[in-house]
């Protein structure tokens, strides 16, 4: 099993980066939280996970140990493999994962693509003990949080934004101000977007 690669970033997308190590180019898949740090720089350390299978061997990176470590734990619950986790690390930052399912909001687990409501209720059942135990990088949202910041982004989406977009923008502003209500959080990202 690989641990890490560091090496030179050869070409990048939103789900994958090529890194050539040692004159060898890595296809790594990636998850778009690893890409926005990753995005713009020449040099990349990426921490693996290897999926060895009968037909393939697949590398999956993360910019650091604790996303890997949720990767980890996603993937070891029934019914869900390594693209669904991947795609709710896409979806959702560390903290927001860790916070849904810390407080068994099945909504936000719902909320992406590939995930029902028995999925995203196993996740919360095999996960939630587990993941309170796992360092946290940054501050948890709290469940007022998360109802004004789903009601502020199901609002711009209802005006025609582009849900990433929308939820990089309400996630700053609500970084900025925590005790922002929904219609000021739309205001402010009404003006950014």
């Amino acid at each position: 099993m690989y641990e890490f690669i560091k090496g030179n970033i050869v070409e990048i997308s939103a789900a994958n980066v090529v890194i050539e190590a040692g004159g060898v180019g890595y296809f790594v898949n990636i998850s778009l939280n690893s890409y926005s740090v990753l995005n713009g720089k020449k040099d990349a350390k990426l921490f693996l996970h290897q999926i060895v299978r009968e037909d393939a061997h697949t590398l999956y990176g993360f910019a650091n140990t604790s996303e890997r470590e949720l990767f980890r734990n996603l993937i070891s619950v029934n019914g869900v493999g390594a693209s669904t986790a991947i795609m709710m690390l896409s979806s959702l930052s560390p903290d927001e994962l860790r916070a849904a399912v810390t407080t068994e909001n099945v909504a936000v687990l719902k909320a992406v693509k590939g995930i029902g409501a028995k999925t995203a209720q196993r996740i919360i059942i095999d996960l939630k003990d587990k993941l309170g135990k796992i360092p946290e990088s940054g501050q948890i949202l709290s469940v007022a949080d998360n109802t004004i910041r789903n009601e502020s982004l199901s609002a711009l989406v209802m005006l025609g934004f582009v849900k990433k977009d929308a939820e990089k923008i309400v996630s700053k502003i609500l970084q900025e101000q925590p005790e922002a209500t929904v219609e000021s959080v739309i205001k402010q990202a009404l003006k950014r977007l």
